[in-house]
């Protein structure tokens, strides 16, 4: 499925037009200009699976974001705007084939990192109140409480519950279990796997953080399914071989000037990890260790 099948950024020329209006001794950065137009990336023509590859700096997250504001989808994490942010976005345009789902959203490392941290705060936080229960167990089974008011009614409700049950059993019935009791990767999976749906335009900034190459082999096939069965279309910027291999996507290279549609196998980083692997092919054939 095809939601947005075209975007344009300004060129050098456009950009230039704008800055000579602009005081310049006012400001230290014009960001996001002069950061895609330096390759001469100024239009992606969109599949089901598009992908934006290349190195640090070179603007693929910046793309990623402009796009996101441009067609006003949802974000989690506050992006950090420049004074002229809003201006470049202005000036770049957008195809659409049909309406973009109300579901759709950017999904950044922030994001999933801040997931990751919320569970984390709320297993210790559940882990510091069971400790807790424990010793209230204890007091409450084997204190000598009367009640002597309404006002200890509820304190008579929990004595006579630990009387009844278990320390296990009691605490079980105060306290939720742990929320998660994943590793970061997986955390970080399962964050995909909640905020993708049916029928929504995705884009993804370098999901490929915190998933090990078996949970990033996971989400090339979830996002695959997710295309085939479910309507579904991904931007995604990444260096991941394993993503960048996924099956019918459309690879712009940020690193060629000028940016350029390539095939997995011709990315330079793809070319050192397969020259690296052949080096020592041998040793994998022998089956020796490290």
């Amino acid at each position: 499925m095809v939601y947005l099948n075209v975007f344009t950024f300004p060129n050098e020329e456009r950009e230039f037009d704008f800055l000579m209006g602009i005081k310049r001794t006012c400001y230290d950065s014009f960001y996001p200009f002069k950061i895609l137009s330096r390759h001469g990336f100024q239009r992606i023509d969109f599949e089901p699976i598009t992908i934006l590859y290349g190195g640090n700096g070179s603007g693929k997250s910046t793309a990623l974001n402009v796009i996101a504001e441009k067609i006003g989808v949802q974000r989690d994490s506050i992006y950090n705007k420049s004074n002229f942010y809003a201006d470049y976005v202005d000036m770049c345009t957008m195809g659409l084939e049909t309406s973009i789902p109300r579901n759709s959203r950017i999904i950044t490392s922030d994001d999933v990192f801040d997931y990751m941290l919320n569970i984390r705060n709320l297993n210790e936080g559940i882990d510091q109140k069971r400790e807790e229960l424990f010793e209230e167990y204890l007091d409450a089974k084997y204190s000598h409480f009367q009640i002597k008011s309404m006002a200890d009614y509820e304190q008579l409700k929990k004595v006579n519950a630990a009387r009844r049950k278990t320390q296990s059993r009691f605490v079980r019935s105060e306290l939720m279990d742990n929320v998660r009791e994943y590793s970061n990767g997986e955390s970080a999976f399962l964050y995909f796997t909640e905020k993708i749906e049916e029928n929504g335009l995705y884009l993804l900034d370098e999901p490929e953080n915190s998933l090990s190459p078996n949970r990033q082999i996971e989400l090339m096939k979830y996002i695959e399914d997710s295309v085939r069965f479910f309507d579904c279309q991904f931007i995604i910027s990444t260096h991941s071989p394993f993503l960048l291999a996924m099956s019918g996507a459309k690879i712009y290279d940020l690193d060629a000037n000028p940016v350029d549609v390539k095939k997995w196998t011709e990315l330079e980083n793809i070319r050192i990890y397969y020259d690296f692997f052949k080096r020592y092919e041998n040793e994998f054939s022998r089956g020796e260790p490290y």
